[in-house]
């Protein structure tokens, strides 16, 4: 005997397509759910139970400010280690671009005493 059902009103069933493609991705979807921990450490973080409770946080007061007092600061210090060593770096300096300078004005004299 045929079926009182019309088939607009039939359920499909899954094609194996997309059972496949459900079953792929169902190890994911639990690490997926956990946003606060990357998907290669869940395995470790699993057993870490939450805290029960209200969790404060606060900085304290020599932490506040981190950069401030370096910005305070950094003109003394910068003053400081330029007179220690600034005349050896000068002096390098002139050295090496004076030797450079040199060498090359040198180079250029003797390509040109070998022209026509």
């Amino acid at each position: 005997r045929p079926s009182l059902q019309t088939t607009a009103t039939k359920r499909k069933q899954p094609t194996t397509l997309s059972t496949m493609m459900s079953s792929a991705f169902a190890r994911s979807r639990p690490l997926m759910a956990r946003y606060d921990v990357a998907p290669h450490l869940t395995k470790w973080w699993k057993g870490v139970r939450p805290d029960d409770g209200q969790v404060t946080r606060h900085l304290s007061p020599f932490e506040q400010q981190i950069i401030m007092p370096w910005l305070k600061t950094f003109p003394k210090r910068a003053y400081d280690k330029f007179s220690d060593s600034g005349p050896y770096i000068v002096t390098t300096f002139i050295l090496v671009y004076g030797t450079a300078t040199l060498a090359d004005a040198a180079d250029l004299a003797q390509d040109k005493s070998y022209r026509y």
